[in-house]
């Protein structure tokens, strides 16, 4: 069935959208699952097996298996629950009436089945004298699951280090494979050839003769060129991409994964102007792959979508997206951590979330995978962070160790954010006896990683009050810049209302576009780059910097065009947005002058 929102809800960290699909699904709104913490899904599982009645059976680390175990006993028990609901709103009972009411109120006003469920309604006062075309028009939205494919860290038993299958995210894709879900996995962060070749380990990757797959793939990407070469990577081992998702590289939550100054419209136009050649030479490779595996061919092309997610904020911007660049659906994060009915955040951090301006909301270094990370200044777990090291204990204890990447010193690798590491590279730190200026810069840079393992688990244990003194309770959220524009607490149906232009929930008139505003974060970000960079410049170092540049201003010659053509669209801030590009121009000029100054 085809899904009735044109908006999805993307994964946001470990916990926030961990019960996401349990709030939402039941509304035809597709979400997504982190995961990359067993530990606090197991934990979730409990907590829900007791609310819910249902006899819990603990998985333990003693167990064989059992990372991918508790993955796959969560997700079964999320369809499991969120079926039960789904069957409750059909079944059309006085008690349900108003959800289901909500169920088509929440939909756009150009969906078809909300239009006809208005006609029947206008026609019969009884909910039940529509009962089975109500049944028949309400669908589920997906539970999909997010891996980032580099967080696939080996691990051990007694001392021995344990097949590849059992590294954190292959046992990650085994849980999701096992499990009785028919959605995606969404792969983001990169590409893990190792992990990609394990997928073929699963019939349910594959598509049937009529071009079904049991568990579609998705792709995170950031640019075109990438999409390209993992799709028939993936086609090569007869496994069809049936979406990629277009993120911005930093007008987003999370992990920021910056581009070379690729800007989000550019992209989205090169996705759509090549849409047609990306499926028929990924399709041609994948039907190659099936017939020399013997595997079923499908009879047809297999459906393709591209979605995109990062920064949006209006419907009008929502809309533009969809009719402009032909996308399938939007992704709304950030904005739907103030919908408790959507996401999961305790209330302390849900009253900075509504506090936080601009000046809060920061691309940092608190990543212990040495990739900027959205942070909001003051979270409980910063300060927590901070007190260890006014107290000269620096570092965590780090129980879960989801985040190891280092070997500096040790034979098995450990986490920049943990105690040991931070221990021995501050000693190290004391031994190269620097100027104090220079001292101190690296000292913050060594104890400014933190444990985003318990950070951002830690509001999904207190919203759901469940026991933090073994992990502590500091929350670490990661919104992008766009929630500085929203305020206040708000419903699933006025976040909906918002979507699709029935409602605006943005007080301030002062928000700039998405695409402006993700102009502007690059060149702050460029800026910063230069101004961290010791004078001279190499060559390799210009040469980056200049490519920066000229993709830069491409993007700004290609919105002055955009922008031009949209006739009555974006009329109420079009004269900012020329604004803001001609200051972005300018900005571009006087950093390309600054470079040719400072190069060897």
């Amino acid at each position: 069935m085809i899904n009735p929102h044109s908006f999805h809800i993307p994964v946001m960290g470990t916990g926030f959208t961990i019960d996401t699909p349990l709030k939402v699904a039941q509304y035809g709104m597709d979400s997504v699952i982190s995961l990359v913490d067993d530990i606090l899904l197991e934990k979730l599982r409990m907590a829900y097996c007791g609310k819910y009645q249902i006899p819990y059976h603990e998985i333990s680390e003693k167990t064989h298996d059992f990372r991918a175990k508790r993955i796959t006993s969560f997700l079964d028990l999320m369809n499991k629950l969120i079926d039960q609901k789904l069957e409750e709103l059909k079944s059309c009972t006085i008690e349900k009436s108003h959800e289901i009411k909500e169920y088509f109120n929440m939909l756009p006003d150009s969906s078809h089945i909300k239009q006809e469920f208005k006609a029947l309604t206008d026609k019969y006062l009884n909910l039940n004298d529509i009962k089975d075309w109500i049944k028949e028009n309400i669908s589920c939205g997906s539970i999909d699951v997010n891996i980032m494919t580099k967080i696939d860290k080996a691990n051990f038993l007694n001392g021995e280090q344990l097949p590849t299958e059992f590294n954190d995210a292959h046992a990650a894709v085994r849980g999701f494979a096992d499990s009785n879900l028919n959605s995606s996995l969404i792969l983001s962060a990169g590409m893990n050839p190792s992990l990609y070749s394990y997928l073929e380990q699963f019939d349910v990757f594959f598509p049937n003769e009529k071009g079904e797959v049991t568990k579609k793939i998705v792709l995170k990407v950031s640019d075109y060129r990438s999409a390209f070469i993992q799709g028939k990577l993936l086609a090569k081992k007869g496994i069809w991409v049936s979406e990629y998702r277009i993120e911005s590289g930093l007008n987003c939550g999370g992990h920021a994964f910056a581009t070379d100054g690729y800007l989000m419209g550019p992209i989205l136009s090169e996705f759509k102007e090549n849409k047609e050649t990306l499926i028929e030479t990924v399709h041609e490779i994948l039907v190659s792959a099936l017939a020399e595996k013997n595997r079923p061919v499908p009879q047809c092309r297999l459906p393709l979508k591209v979605t995109a997610q990062g920064g949006v904020g209006t419907s009008e911007e929502h809309q533009f997206l969809i009719d402009h660049y032909q996308i399938d659906s939007v992704g709304w994060g950030t904005p739907f951590l103030l919908v408790p009915e959507a996401t999961t955040v305790d209330d302390s951090t849900m009253q900075q979330l509504m506090d936080a301006r601009e000046e809060d909301l920061y691309l940092s270094g608190i990543s212990p995978l040495g990739v900027p990370f959205n942070n909001l200044r003051g979270s409980t777990k910063d300060v927590e962070k901070m007190s260890l090291v006014a107290e000269g204990t620096p570092g965590s204890l780090c129980p879960k160790k989801f985040l190891v990447s280092n070997s500096e010193f040790t034979n098995r690798k450990i986490c920049t954010a943990s105690r040991t590491y931070q221990r021995l590279k501050l000693k190290e730190l004391e031994s190269l006896a620097l100027p104090a200026a220079e001292h101190q810069k690296r000292f913050d840079e060594i104890t400014e990683k933190a444990c985003l393992c318990l950070g951002l688990g830690a509001s999904a244990m207190l919203a759901n009050q469940l026991e933090t003194s073994e992990d502590g309770p500091g929350v670490s959220i990661c919104p992008g810049p766009n929630l500085a524009y929203f305020s206040k607490k708000m419903t699933l149906k006025e976040m909906t209302d918002h979507i699709y232009g029935r409602a605006n929930m943005i007080t301030r008139t002062d928000r700039p576009n998405m695409f402006i505003k993700e102009l502007t974060i690059y060149i702050d970000y460029l800026k910063n780059k230069i101004k961290e960079s010791p004078a001279p410049f190499s060559k390799k170092q210009s040469r980056h910097f200049m490519t920066f540049i000229k993709n830069l201003k491409e993007g700004v010659t290609y919105y002055q065009s955009l922008f031009n053509q949209t006739g009555e669209r974006f009329k109420e801030v079009k004269t900012a947005i020329f604004n803001e590009l001609a200051n972005s121009s300018a900005t571009l000029q006087h950093l390309t002058v600054e470079i040719e100054k400072r190069k060897e």
